[in-house]
């Protein structure tokens, strides 16, 4: 008897480690999207980025990891989640190592690109092992929210923790602090985390369709960009558009031709996927282009430091958090829709408070208000698209719903960050040109690009109120959606 209760100890302690090593390669993932925006100054007088080459530090990473997670999940399942995951986080490490060293601009976008690529793998790898370590129920439910929370809470400390780094050591620490983290994970993995494969043995994984669907997203963005210096009617910006639109359209004649596609296309004739995967895409865009949007202006206009503007965000990140906790309780009670439209309605008026800052305002008085207002409405749509994603597909296509949404996010993100800096590069410019000082065509460039911003959340709004469909799912459902 008391070697049995020894024994039953044992797993749960085992257990619980498995998840602190798992959740702490996931923070450092979801931290590695925040981090970077304080730094984005530096890294541009160091490495002499151009005013819309910049936004290729966020985008290189971001679009690579959004591209390429649902593959990375569906290679866990068949060739092994610890493999995966162990494998995800060498790549994502030697990336960061890269990154810390680049001589230069483009070997930076390239090691960000392969940062991408390693968290692609390692996060989904992560989250599976987090599932089938923990058994249906209570404890896993209770493993789940804290693998959520980590999201809030590691973004929240990332602009915090970039600009100490930025300020006390250079810009390179914001790559160099992976390493540690890196290293624990490594060593504690073996020892803690059993391996496991999903049931589907001997079926194949679409790296086709990744990389063309990756290829076509990635030059749609690069075309875009390009519209600011070369005009939208240039053979270069029409060339770009026409190889984007051939890859995508590929990619979709691909997944409909596979028998094991990594999008599967039955899944949106359930209803609530597609709307919630439009939806979190839009939210992706307005929310990383009013970020690296903030990020720039804080230092460049309102003159603070990298430590200074991470500060600054906290608000932000508290009142996101807070939202979000009451968001899975709205969606509860109230259902999808309601806590949908809410948080859409309440990200454009933030963001429209935003639009007034100029190049005298008050952090106190202009800035704050509108982070606070943006920051307590984005996690209501993320949180209520995430479960009306999920709630009505068959339980075996959950994980690939949750999939198709979270890739949403990204892509979304990384095309919206493209449109709205692009919009924003193009103001300061026509700001300068007319003997607008530098501070002050800067602020009309921010200016510009969050009316761009504020203009997505409004179509995310109109989308909500035409097209969401109200689902009321149980608990269990709300659990396991957040997770993913």
């Amino acid at each position: 008897m008391t070697v049995h209760v020894q024994n039953h100890s044992r797993q749960q302690s085992s257990k619980w480690l498995a998840l602190t090593v798992l959740a702490l390669a996931q923070f450092m993932v979801v931290l590695d999207v925040t981090i970077v925006n304080v730094a984005l100054p530096s890294i541009q007088d160091a490495l002499g980025f151009s005013a819309d080459g910049l936004q290729w530090v966020i985008n290189a990473y971001t679009l690579t990891f959004g591209g390429l997670l649902m593959l990375g999940g569906r290679m866990s399942d068949l060739l092994g989640r610890r493999r995966v995951f162990l494998a995800g986080m060498v790549l994502f490490a030697l990336a960061s190592l890269a990154a810390g060293l680049a001589p230069s601009a483009g070997v930076l976008i390239a090691a960000r690109a392969v940062q991408g690529v390693g968290a692609a793998l390692l996060s989904p790898a992560a989250l599976a092992l987090v599932t089938v370590t923990f058994p249906a129920g209570r404890e896993r439910n209770l493993a789940l929210g804290i693998w959520g929370a980590l999201a809030g809470i590691g973004g929240t400390l990332g602009v915090v923790a970039g600009g100490i780094l930025v300020d006390s050591l250079g810009w390179e620490w914001i790559f160099f602090v992976n390493l540690p983290v890196a290293a624990i994970a490594l060593i504690a993995t073996p020892l803690v985390v059993g391996e496991s494969r999903g049931e589907q043995r001997g079926v194949g994984f679409d790296m086709t369709g990744a990389i063309l669907g990756t290829a076509g997203i990635s030059t749609l963005v690069f075309a875009v960009i390009r519209t600011e210096p070369m005009g939208w009617g240039s053979a270069q910006v029409l060339g770009l558009f026409g190889i984007a639109a051939f890859l995508l359209g590929t990619f979709l004649y691909v997944e409909s031709r596979t028998a094991n596609p990594l999008l599967p296309l039955r899944l949106f004739r359930v209803r609530g996927l597609g709307i919630s995967a439009i939806a979190l895409a839009l939210n992706g865009a307005s929310f990383l282009g009013m970020f690296f949007l903030t990020a720039l202006y804080l230092q460049e206009v309102h003159g603070d430091s990298a430590l200074q503007a991470g500060v600054q965000f906290v608000p932000m990140g508290i009142a996101a958090i807070l939202s979000a906790t009451i968001g899975s309780q709205l969606v509860t009670r109230y259902g999808t829709r309601a806590a949908y439209l809410t948080g859409s309605a309440i990200g454009v008026v933030g963001l429209l408070m935003l639009t007034q800052v100029d190049a005298s305002a008050s952090y106190a008085t202009d800035i704050l208000p509108g982070l606070i207002v943006f920051g307590l409405g984005l996690p209501l749509v993320g949180v209520s698209n995430q479960i009306a994603a999920v709630a009505e597909v068959p339980h075996e296509d959950a994980g690939a719903a949750s999939g198709i949404v979270t890739t949403a996010f990204q892509v979304g993100g990384a095309l919206g960050l493209a449109i709205i800096s692009t919009a924003a590069t193009s103001r300061v410019g026509e700001a300068l040109s007319h003997g607008a000082a530098q501070p002050q065509a800067l602020a009309e460039g921010f200016q510009r690009g969050l009316y761009v911003a504020a203009g997505i959340a409004l179509v995310n709004l109109l989308v909500g109120a035409l097209r969401a469909p109200r689902i009321t799912p149980d608990e269990a459902v709300v659990a396991e959606a957040l997770a993913g």
